[in-house]
């Protein structure tokens, strides 16, 4: 079971006189990595949000937008002086360069973050409470549809990995030949340029024999097997998070494909190490998505 870290999740509840309002979407990312917006009036409880949010999503680029609407009456309300102040300098000077009316310029500014803000609004334990089940909500939405995307994840991951076998397979069965083929065109080559009778055919023999141990392939391709296995079994795990796991099985199934194209000396098995490396690419780029 796999997991992505590309999700979206949203969830809305009125409790009393307000409406809570949360959305969170989450990109794909090395670590932990959090932009959070929030009211004022709920900084006091940002690291507790923080810690919520780390706890639930593990890793991922990740933007959250809480909000809080007031849906019961009117309540006492404080303007920012200095901060409508600092917003009218830089709005004036536009409408004097753009030749506008700037009697409009009030009511733009009472609209601007922060500038009027309900007197001594805060949350009460219990709507904390409820705060903390709609953020909660929104988390199990993205997390349904980061599943959602890590099915799908899982479905290329396993093409990409079966590719690389089948293709492992056709150069176990070139192997045999390739050694034949390096043996013929060594003895070809001294007969055309020295001559039969000018070389030991002994001394040759131990010489094939030590060259083509030093361009053995079967241990790499046992490796590789047996990378490939492993990353299967791990996709199959029940644990969420293993997408590092993933990426570092993939280094070292590269490390092997890499090893057998450099010592192949051969076009045909060649040509497959090529199609493997491009499979493990695009598995490499599935992976970066995975939780």
């Amino acid at each position: 079971m796999l997991k992505s870290m590309t999700g979206f999740g949203r969830a809305e509840k009125n409790v009393a006189d307000k409406t809570f309002l949360v959305d969170i979407k989450s990109l794909n990312g090395k670590q932990f990595e959090l932009q959070l917006k929030l009211p004022a009036f709920l900084k006091p409880f940002e690291f507790d949000i923080r810690r919520l949010l780390s706890e639930k999503l593990s890793r991922g680029s990740v933007d959250c937008l809480i909000s809080l609407k007031d849906t019961g009456s009117a309540k006492p309300v404080t303007i920012n002086t200095d901060l409508a102040k600092a917003y009218y300098q830089p709005l004036a000077e536009i409408a004097n360069a753009l030749n506008l009316d700037p009697s409009h310029i009030l009511s733009t500014l009472v609209k601007l973050p922060e500038v009027i803000t309900p007197s001594g609004d805060t949350l009460t334990d219990a709507e904390w409470q409820e705060l903390q089940k709609v953020i909660e909500l929104a988390i199990g939405n993205l997390n349904e549809h980061r599943l959602d995307e890590g099915r799908s994840l899982e479905e290329d991951l396993q093409i990409r990995i079966s590719n690389i076998e089948q293709l492992q397979e056709e150069v176990i069965r070139l192997e045999p030949q390739r050694k034949v083929k390096i043996r013929e065109g060594i003895t070809r080559l001294l007969e055309e340029n020295v001559g039969k009778e000018n070389y030991d055919a002994n001394r040759l023999e131990q010489e094939l024999i030590y060259y083509i141990e030093k361009i053995d392939i079967s241990e790499e391709q046992v490796r590789l097997k047996n990378h490939c296995a492993y990353f299967k079994s791990l996709l199959a795990e029940e644990d969420e998070s293993k997408g590092k796991k993933l990426s570092f099985i993939l280094q070292e199934i590269g490390r092997e494909i890499n090893t057998t194209g450099s010592k192949a000396y051969d076009s045909t098995i060649q040509k497959c190490v090529v199609q493997m490396k491009d499979e493990l690419e695009k598995a490499k780029e599935q992976v970066l998505n995975v939780l």
